[in-house]
């Protein structure tokens, strides 16, 4: 089964054009099955290349998915038309009362405040603990795997002396949980942040789970039951250019960034970068949803009561 998303939305065009099955909403209806509700909390700049990188990821199984955007309350977009954000984003004050299935919170480019100064931080911590009533299942991505350990573990934000950047490879610790299911020994994943947390600092009563971890950039991928939650702090969802228009955008800023690592052929910019993630990126999701699908409670009333464990 494909994903469900807005008729109009530009991602749409991206998707299938790269045979992604991409179901319309007409069509949604005439389908007697109940498709996995997933909420994306998209907290990057650029929304409408967001959008399309997980709903790439999403619609690649075989189950249909319904993807509900949403946005902080009353926060403005720099980056994003207003157009595109009235068009197809709900405030989470109007979608609180509703029960997902699934939800994923992106990365946002506040890594270097202290928490308590991002201006919408209680209203994500407010987010966080809806998804423990209303949410299945918590996928954290970078800056929001970080928000929500901190949260969940009071884990603390480390500044890095200079900006973990790069494709790096990171060692499967787990073979045996489902989310990791298919996964080779070693693989590479994107990194772009200027902080981390580390494996010290994860209380001994918490419950967390290491699956990912790489030499040079520590913690990759947490497994967190106790909130039916996985929280990954790199960029598995990253298009093949992503790390490269970062690249150049932070050189254009006067930023003190290296080249990224291990990314660029020969170490020449004027090279276009080879994808070395993206089968990894298709079975961490294609695994989520399909574990997803196995414990869900079918009546979405249910959800975030006591339905089966995430990873039972």
């Amino acid at each position: 089964m494909p994903i469900k998303i807005p008729d109009d939305l530009p991602a749409r065009r991206t998707l299938e054009t790269e045979g992604v099955m991409v179901l319309g909403e007409a069509d949604a209806v005439r389908q007697d099955i109940r498709p996995l509700r997933i909420g994306l909390l998209n907290l990057m700049p650029n929304k409408i290349k967001t959008e399309t990188q997980f709903a790439r990821l999403l619609g690649a199984t075989p189950l249909q998915v319904e993807l509900t955007l949403v946005k902080i309350t009353n926060h403005v977009a720099r980056n994003t038309a207003e157009g595109h954000i009235s068009s197809f984003y709900r405030d989470f004050e109007d979608i609180k009362g509703e029960r997902f299935d699934g939800f994923v919170i992106t990365g946002a480019p506040v890594e270097t405040l202290p928490f308590a100064d991002v201006t919408y931080w209680d209203e994500l911590r407010r987010i966080l603990d809806w998804t423990q009533t209303n949410v299945h299942s918590l996928l954290t991505i970078c800056w929001g795997a970080q928000a929500a350990t901190h949260h969940f573990h009071g884990m603390p934000k480390h500044r890095l002396e200079e900006k973990a950047f790069g494709v790096f490879s990171h060692r499967n610790l787990a073979p045996a949980s489902p989310f990791l299911r298919g996964f080779s020994d070693d693989f590479a994943i994107p990194v772009s942040r200027w902080t981390e947390m580390r494996r010290e600092d994860i209380p001994a009563s918490s419950g967390l789970t290491v699956l990912m971890e790489a030499d040079e950039t520590g913690l990759c991928l947490l497994d967190d039951p106790a909130h039916r939650a996985l929280h990954m702090f790199n960029h598995v969802e990253y298009d093949s250019g992503s790390l490269a228009d970062e690249y150049f955008r932070d050189i254009d800023a006067g930023l003190p960034v290296k080249l990224p690592a291990n990314y660029f052929p020969k170490d020449d910019p004027a090279n276009p970068p080879k994808n070395q993630w993206r089968s990894h990126a298709h079975l961490l999701f294609g695994n989520w949803i399909n574990q997803l699908y196995q414990t869900t409670p079918f009546d979405l009333a249910d959800v975030g009561g006591v339905a089966k464990e995430l990873a039972a």
